[in-house]
């Protein structure tokens, strides 16, 4: 065979290889289009709103290669229903083309209830709405604070901050309407614990403001309340004393001690 090649004079050879390479190039450029498809265009299905593997199948069944690029989460679609897709529906594109799809998450993805005790209700909804959480019914009560929330509430029972929470989950307020228009004789907490000083005041619509350890206090809803401002009355002189009343949302201060109170300091509390 080399022997053929080299019995040939130079320019021989020279011309048949450049034939060849043409001839190489020209099958080349012959077969281009069909390895590029070209000319070969198909109509994007529309599989939005479709489970992932329905959508799937239509789309392979056109000739079209499948990639699922994201995921989020939508509670008004269904889990794993396609959400997005690129190309768009209707768009003419090459055969063999990858088809990038977005999904629904099976379930909703968790978020942390925030402590929003204290906050305005406007700002409690705004951050609500960043963490991707609803707000839903607000219920007043008398407080001093007025507007402000003052419990957190799913599903109506109270939400601690930290709780894990489904996204769009539901939370409802319960706001400060100001102080009432009532008045009611002041409570006497003196001798109770401070846990049943909060639940007794509760039912007056009234709270506890400040709470004073007057010693070393371990368990502060078990230790007792020895004194309370405003006291039951107030003696404006020696032996006249004045029954002292609240409004439903108004607050009373309390002074606690891990020792319960003795009878006669309870009998004897004034405040001047």
């Amino acid at each position: 065979m080399f022997k053929f090649i080299t019995s040939k004079p130079l320019w021989v050879n020279i011309l048949t290889g450049l034939l060849i390479l043409i001839l190489m190039i020209f099958i080349f450029i012959s077969m281009l289009d069909w390895i590029t498809a070209h000319g070969k265009y198909e109509k994007v299905p529309a599989v939005t709103g479709q489970n992932i593997d329905a959508a799937k199948v239509m789309l392979l069944n056109k000739g079209f290669n499948v990639e699922v690029s994201d995921s989020v989460y939508d509670n008004s679609v269904g889990g794993l229903a396609v959400v997005r897709q690129s190309p768009d529906a209707d768009a003419m594109v090459k055969h063999g083309r990858t088809i990038y799809l977005t999904i629904n998450r099976a379930s909703a993805p968790q978020v942390e209830m925030p402590n929003l005790v204290g906050f305005s209700i406007r700002s409690a909804q705004m951050y609500l709405q960043t963490l991707g959480l609803k707000m839903g019914d607000t219920t007043y009560k008398p407080d001093i604070a007025r507007n402000a929330v003052l419990q957190q509430l799913y599903n109506g029972n109270d939400v601690k901050p930290g709780t894990k929470l489904p996204v769009g989950s539901i939370v409802s307020f319960v706001l400060g309407s100001g102080v009432g228009s009532g008045e009611i004789i002041v409570p006497d907490l003196v001798g109770l614990t401070l846990a049943q000083a909060r639940s007794q005041l509760a039912t007056f619509n009234v709270n506890i403001g400040s709470v004073v350890a007057l010693d070393a206090v371990k368990d502060s809803a078990n230790a007792f309340v020895v004194k309370q401002n405003p006291a039951l009355y107030t003696e404006t002189e020696p032996g006249q004393k004045t029954i002292n009343k609240i409004r439903p949302g108004q607050v009373i201060d309390v002074y606690i001690s891990a020792t319960a109170p003795l009878k006669d300091s309870i009998s004897s509390q004034t405040n001047h």
